[in-house]
């Protein structure tokens, strides 16, 4: 019995210390009079002991500096083009939309190009057959374990193949999830849900995009559920679509996008 009472109350806690890879907290004093620091396994290097959560919640300037190995492959591949070829190229001037990329994309003929390499995101490509650029920003976003998990890899595959229509209760959802044929694929997505059809405030959106956090652990978007449901109820949405809707939106809880961020990688 005192075994069992013991893990209730450990329920929850963090299980151990992770550090982030790139994340700097900028301060205009000394860092150690503000947060408790300690030693960082690597040589000379420190970590605040405090979660991102706490600094945020104390305003603190903190900033992620991540490094891609493919921006250097690229700026080699320019280089090679203009030593062997004459070709000058640079990010900005690639040809865009261009067919044949496309088409090997389809083909998943993607070794070695960064986000869409992985042999889940090869199996996806011959079936979302991407042919422009925000098909690869839905292709990075729609594989992850959010919206695996919440059902949304098949209804947006079914429609966007046409067979499945793609209907939408009201106006204001169409507006909102039109561009990804009625499926909520990106927080950002998930926040006007909340709002347009729950009647979300703008804070209590911003709640629920924290609770959808990448990283977040599953279950976070839960305590949500009454007032979604019963405020998309009260926008006289069914609840059978407002019990669907909030399924789909707590599978963010498990690593859903930002539309900026798959953007971004696309």
């Amino acid at each position: 019995r005192l075994t069992l009472e013991l893990a209730a109350q450990l329920a929850g806690t963090p299980r151990h210390l992770s550090q982030h890879p790139g994340g700097f907290v900028l301060t205009h004093d000394r860092l150690d009079d503000l947060v408790p620091i300690e030693p960082a396994a690597m040589k000379d290097r420190q970590v605040v002991e405090w979660d991102k959560d706490d600094i945020d919640a104390l305003k603190f300037m903190k900033v992620d500096v991540l490094a891609l190995g493919m921006l250097t492959c690229m700026k080699k591949s320019f280089d090679l083009l203009s030593e062997h070829k004459s070709i000058a190229l640079d990010l900005a001037t690639i040809p865009a939309e261009d067919p044949r990329t496309y088409a090997m994309i389809r083909k998943a003929d993607t070794l070695g190009v960064f986000q869409i390499e992985s042999r889940a995101q090869m199996s996806m490509l011959p079936r979302m057959k991407p042919r422009t650029f925000y098909d690869l920003v839905i292709e990075v976003a729609i594989v992850r374990p959010g919206p695996i998990q919440g059902d949304m890899v098949h209804p947006y595959l079914r429609r966007r193949d046409g067979t499945e229509e793609v209907t939408f209760p009201t106006p204001e959802l169409e507006r909102v999830l039109g561009k990804t044929l009625g499926v909520p694929l990106f927080q950002e997505q998930a926040m006007q849900v909340s709002m347009v059809c729950a009647g979300f405030s703008a804070g209590e959106a911003d709640q629920l995009r924290r609770a959808m956090a990448t990283f977040k652990h599953t279950g976070g978007v839960s305590k949500f559920r009454d007032k979604l449901i019963n405020g998309m109820i009260a926008n006289d949405y069914t609840p059978e679509f407002a019990e669907k809707t909030f399924s789909q939106l707590e599978g963010f809880g498990s690593y859903g996008f930002p539309e900026s961020h798959a953007a971004s990688f696309a």
